[in-house]
């Protein structure tokens, strides 16, 4: 049974939304074991000048830590990130429907504008800075922090307590705002635009898109992502790394950009940015496929 604007009930409903935010779920555990080792690399290479190079970085990492050291502070991020991708994908399309009930009624037809993609991105990137921000935040603490003995943390739950007690849980929370809605406005219109052209194109229906175009056009969304929103990333990443009380280097987001460029030049704003984009590729293309087939199934 269809309602006034042509939409079947249960897509517009709660049915909908957790199938949307299971669907994301599963595409963001898929994030996590794909990047997770191309991650450490990227966070080692924003926040220290120790190494030469994403290959430098790696060997070291290897050499000096082990082969699971780039696993490191991967249960966060398991958890968490699969909670951020589903609230980004449940998000986004929440927002979607939104956007095509409004059109429905004022245009009498759904289509999104690509402005209205971008918005729903968007918006679903800002909702997910509540968690992102202290997930990312301990992930970067337990990823810097020293090897061996002289290690701060025991693991994310005494990393967390031990930011609560400094008050700096949701530290980078400013600057992490911007990056999220910047970041996901693009994946998911680049990821979008991708699909509707290809569907366009060949005369077929969205979901007679085969998986690998589904992978592929992930992956292209995801390099899309990251070119749009690094030097925010970056800020994040530094912010998030720095010290508390009289080792503070940043007083605020301002003043981290500020340094940056003192100290770096533009370039400080893209160092990291080849293992990102070497990761971006099949992490998005693993999240976006993995949520697709699962959307699929439970359909």
């Amino acid at each position: 049974m269809e309602n006034e604007l042509g939409l079947v009930p249960e897509q517009h409903g709660l049915t909908r939304t957790l199938k949307d935010l299971f669907a994301g779920a599963m595409g963001g555990i898929a994030q996590v074991v794909l990047g997770q080792p191309f991650d450490i690399v990227k966070v080692r290479l924003q926040t220290t000048q120790q190494y030469s190079g994403a290959l430098d970085a790696a060997a070291k990492i290897y050499a000096n830590e082990g082969a699971m050291s780039f696993y490191k502070g991967t249960l966060t991020p398991l958890i968490g990130i699969g909670a951020c991708v589903s609230v980004q994908f449940g998000g986004f399309h929440y927002a979607r429907r939104a956007f095509e009930a409004q059109n429905t009624q004022k245009y009498g037809r759904p289509d999104l504008s690509y402005g209205q993609y971008y918005a729903a991105g968007a918006s679903a990137g800002l909702a997910n800075t509540i968690l992102s921000s202290p997930i990312e935040h301990i992930r970067i603490r337990l990823q810097t922090q020293p090897h061996g003995a002289n290690r701060l943390y025991n693991g994310p739950i005494d990393c967390m307590k031990k930011l609560s007690v400094l008050g700096g849980l949701y530290r980078g929370t400013a600057v992490t705002v911007f990056r999220e809605a910047q970041a996901y406005g693009v994946w998911f219109t680049s990821f979008e635009y991708l699909m509707n052209a290809d569907a366009k194109r060949n005369k077929i229906q969205r979901s007679d898109i085969s998986t690998l175009k589904v992978a592929l056009y992930g992956g292209l969304a995801g390099e899309a992502l990251w070119l749009s929103s690094y030097p925010f990333d970056v800020i994040k990443s530094k912010m998030q790394s720095d010290g508390f009380g009289q080792s503070q280097k940043y007083k605020s987001m301002r003043d981290c950009f500020a340094q940056t460029w003192r100290a770096e030049g533009a370039g400080g704003f893209w160092r990291g940015i080849g293992p990102t984009l070497l990761r971006a590729m099949p992490v998005s293309a693993g999240t976006f496929a993995t949520a697709e087939v699962v959307m699929r199934l439970i359909s």
